[in-house]
């Protein structure tokens, strides 16, 4: 599509600025620049000729509340922090919902459930002496988004698809599983910039992925 260049140009640019906010902590330039950011994944996903009705709705949905997610998350105060982790949970059940039924269970779909099992029990164990009250709140989220990988990797392996659009949803989920990894160091284990540097990069890419999906993700 002709808009993806210039999107994706803007994107580039955008996320060092927006890095340099988070090194900083300046909250006044943050907000709208990490705003801004993540409105043009919302632009990628429009900018897509889609092929299927009910996958591209769920995904723009999910898409749409991962932005209020960052909006949240961009603010300091912890009742913002909750509001962004139900946004970010609402938009994981979207993507479910999306990638479920184009899933199809196959040799990817188990070995993908074997590792990112017990790669969730492992991030989970790791963080819940840190947790405090929000050890339910964290569980819910850590199965809802190994739940939406697991879906990612059953359309992965679903021959009926194009290939590329395969590839997008699985690695842009997997980019999103990490990068949460990142956001969950940051907020209970371990503050610190390289959380943001290693975990915004990862994050944006896996959105753009998704978003792009829409126009990549179609029958054979």
């Amino acid at each position: 599509m002709p808009w993806e260049a210039p999107i994706l140009g803007l994107a580039v640019v955008l996320l060092p600025v927006v890095l340099a906010f988070e090194k900083t902590g300046n909250r006044r330039g943050l907000v709208p620049a990490k705003t801004a950011l993540s409105l043009l994944f919302i632009l990628a996903a429009l900018a897509q000729e889609t092929h299927l009705p009910r996958y591209s709705q769920c995904v723009m949905a999910g898409l749409a509340l991962c932005l209020l997610g960052d909006f949240f998350l961009a603010l300091p105060q912890r009742t913002a922090f909750m509001a962004g982790l139900v946004a970010f949970l609402a938009g994981h059940v979207l993507y479910v919902l999306a990638f479920l039924p184009l899933a199809r269970a196959g040799v990817l779909l188990w070995s993908a459930g074997l590792v990112f099992v017990l790669a969730s029990a492992w991030v989970f164990r790791w963080l819940r002496p840190h947790l405090g009250s929000m050890r339910g709140p964290v569980l819910a989220y850590v199965v809802v988004i190994t739940a939406m990988v697991l879906c990612a990797a059953g359309v992965l392996g679903n021959p009926g698809l194009q290939g590329p659009g395969r590839l997008m949803v699985f690695t842009g989920a997997v980019l999103f599983y990490v990068s949460d990894v990142f956001v969950a160091r940051d907020r209970f284990v371990s503050r610190g910039f390289t959380n943001r540097l290693l975990g915004l990069p990862t994050y944006y890419a896996g959105q753009f992925l998704l978003a792009f999906s829409l126009g990549a993700v179609s029958f054979l």
